[in-house]
């Protein structure tokens, strides 16, 4: 059966539920989540998308980014999602929120109210293959600087979402790095 995604209005009330491909085909608002997460130096986790990806594979975004399913709470989503695409469970913390409408090339559109999660790990990774090809750590300097000379090697969305949550972590985590 197809995975159900909530539908929602630019207030993040839900509005109902649609098949996760009609969902993407149509541009219909849905909620969704990412995960950015830092190690003790303050580098940021990227991963790279498997290829076989129903969109973006093979370009590099945050740490994970899901859907949660219906009736279920967005960070406890976020959390599982993490702990099977990455292989590991840390602490998650609210960032923001923000809403992103991008059209892709096979004629999908991802149109989110995406709630944006931070937390910290420094342990393994034992990434799932099918979800992901590689995985790095970064400094954001050089993510920001890669994001201005090569834009199309991310995700639409981390490309959006890189600049709040790089200001986010000058206030709020820089300080904190060993």
């Amino acid at each position: 059966m197809e995975q159900q995604l909530i539908l929602v209005n630019e207030k993040d009330e839900v509005k109902g539920t649609a098949g996760k491909m009609e969902v993407h085909r149509k541009g219909l608002l849905h909620r969704a989540f990412s995960i950015f997460v830092f190690n003790k130096r303050g580098e940021m986790l990227l991963q790279q998308r498997a290829m076989n990806k129903y969109h973006s594979g093979g370009l590099w975004t945050n740490a994970c980014c899901s859907h949660p399913e219906p009736d279920v709470e967005t960070k406890k989503a976020a959390i599982r999602r993490l702990k099977e695409e990455l292989g590991f469970e840390t602490e998650l913390e609210k960032v923001f929120d923000f809403i992103y409408k991008a059209e892709f090339d096979n004629g999908l559109t991802e149109y989110e109210f995406d709630h944006v999660y931070a937390g910290s790990y420094d342990g393994e990774i034992d990434f799932s293959a099918d979800e992901v090809m590689d995985v790095c750590y970064k400094p954001m300097h050089e993510i920001s600087d890669s994001l201005q000379s090569q834009p199309n090697r991310y995700t639409a969305w981390f490309r959006l979402a890189f600049p709040k949550v790089e200001s986010w972590w000058n206030e709020h985590y820089k300080n904190k790095v060993a």
